[in-house]
Order: structure tokens, then sequence, then C-alpha cells
């Protein structure tokens, strides 16, 4: 699959690390560092604009290395990229360590993967159709 991007930023084009990876690394493109203190958020840039096709988007996803040793994520996760969004691709980061984190230009700081999705169509009913689970909702299934 071909996707148009313009890359404004003073990085490579997002690629992926291995063979059969399903995300590709998108990096910080700063003027300066950002410190981000314990529980802060902040809006990363990527200098990225990209123009998917129709019926797909692309999902913002943390990087899992930098979960579990940083205590860094992606706070709408996963964040959607729409179709039709042609704006710079920004990454809202949160530091859920204890101690501040400093973003470097250029650092890895999320994924990035394009997922095929459909759009719904409602159907109103009167009722819907019985199943195992039934009205079961959060911790119904057990712990096992």
């Amino acid at each position: 699959m071909k996707i148009k991007i313009v890359n404004r930023s003073k990085h490579p084009n997002p690629q992926y690390s291995t063979p059969f990876s399903a995300g590709m690394d998108l990096r910080a493109n700063l003027e300066k560092p950002v410190v981000l203190k314990s529980l802060e958020r902040a809006l990363i840039l990527t200098g990225l604009f990209i123009e998917l096709p129709e019926g797909y988007e692309a999902q913002i996803r943390p990087r899992s290395g930098f979960a579990l040793k940083k205590g860094i994520s992606v706070l709408n996760t996963p964040g959607t990229i729409d179709a039709d969004y042609r704006g710079e691709v920004g990454v809202i980061l949160v530091n859920l360590s204890a101690e501040d984190f400093i973003v470097e230009d250029g650092e890895r700081i999320c994924q990035m993967i394009i997922a095929r999705h459909e759009q719904a169509e409602w159907e109103n009913v009167e009722m819907l159709n019985e199943s195992v689970r039934g009205e079961g909702g959060f911790g119904s299934t057990g712990k096992k």
C-alpha cells in the first residue's frame, strides 16, 4: 500500500523496524527538548502530514519499551488519524512515572499502525438477539 506523505521534519520517513513489524516508529520533531514532569502531558509534533486512503485510519500507540522502562505513554490510546485529516501528526505523550522525562528531537515517541476500518450504519430494532453472556458487564466473565 502506498500512502502520500509530506515530511517537514528533520528526520527520515517512518519505517518498519523488522520485516514483520505492525507499527512504524514516529519521531519527535522539536526545536528544543520538552520536559515532561510526573503526570504531565504535552502535544509532541512530528513534522509529518499524511493522506490515507478512504477506509483506513492510522492508529497511534505507545512504544512498549518506552512505557515499561520510562513510564511514558500515549494519552488517548490508540489515537486515530482519519483519512480526511490533513494536518500535522501530533502525539499526546504523558509521563506516568515519578521522575521528569526529557523528550529529545528525533526520539522515537510512539508507533503508528495503518488499519482498515468499516463505517457502521445503525438499524433501529425493538429487541436484540439473546447471547450466552447476556447483560453481564465488567468482570462478569470471571477471573480465569
